[in-house]
């Protein structure tokens, strides 16, 4: 494992340590909102902490974003770290155990580390730019699925049927097996990387919850970009994430 990707993992299970101890108590959570629907934890906080304290201690010269705290650091480091301590906060504050740590690296706008940590499942996915993608240091590779009508979709949208892409979201919907709209991008990235989705379809995102995920996806042989097949992606916060065969179906259908 390449060196800055052990400590990534160091600080995404201690984050994962903090998250699981804080489970067994949580309506002792404080919680508020940044937005409508949008809400924040104190063990938010504390795990992005966490994971900078870490991850500074051993590269005191990069630079940091995290979404609870915003940038952190140099801001002429060509060094990024991209971080979400909890994706899936809502998720987490009910007890539905379907959120994780995301800890990406870039370098000169390139995402050359990624780390997605499942507390609840103790589920640790890993990729090193050109060296593959891992799930708990097996190596993980997207489905074969190569039929749209057979495929399982995962889905991030505010809406069904606010716009026109989410309107084009409904096609997909009914041409595929199923949609699954589980609250966590990065766990949906993660499972197309393995194989339990074979595409993922979002709108509106951020940088933290795509900037790890899009690397394991790519390292497990799937193919990532915009809708318009671009890259993007982390620009607009509107992806396409898929096995090659049901990428180019969905890419075709939000094209025409």
């Amino acid at each position: 494992m390449h060196p800055m990707l052990t400590i990534a993992v160091k600080a995404a299970r201690k984050a994962g340590v903090i998250i699981n101890r804080s489970c067994l108590e949580l309506e002792k959570i404080k919680v508020s909102c940044k937005g409508p629907k949008n809400y924040v934890t104190e063990i938010d906080q504390l795990a992005e902490k966490a994971i900078v304290e870490i991850l500074k201690e051993s590269y005191p010269s990069h630079s940091f974003l995290g979404e609870e705290f915003g940038n952190y650091g140099s801001s002429k480091s060509d060094f990024l770290w991209i971080i979400d301590p909890i994706d899936g906060t809502t998720n987490f504050i009910h007890g539905f155990p379907n959120y994780a740590v995301s800890i990406a690296l870039s370098f000169k706008d390139k995402i050359i580390q990624a780390v997605i940590y499942d507390p609840s499942r103790d589920e640790l996915f890993t990729a090193s730019r050109g060296s593959g993608a891992f799930l708990n240091n097996r190596r993980i590779r997207v489905s074969k699925q190569n039929i749209l009508q057979y495929s399982l979709l995962g889905m991030h949208c505010s809406t069904f049927s606010k716009n026109d892409v989410e309107n084009k979201f409904n096609i997909l919907a009914d041409e595929c097996t199923a949609v699954r709209r589980m609250g966590s991008t990065v766990i949906d990235l993660a499972y197309v990387a393995c194989g339990r989705l074979d595409g993922f379809c979002g709108i509106n995102l951020k940088p933290w919850d795509l900037a790890a995920g899009s690397l394991i996806v790519t390292e497990a042989g799937g193919l990532v970009s915009d809708y318009f097949g671009e890259q993007e992606w982390m620009n607009s916060g509107n992806i396409i994430a898929a096995t090659p065969k049901i990428f180019s179906k969905i890419l075709n259908k939000l094209n025409n």
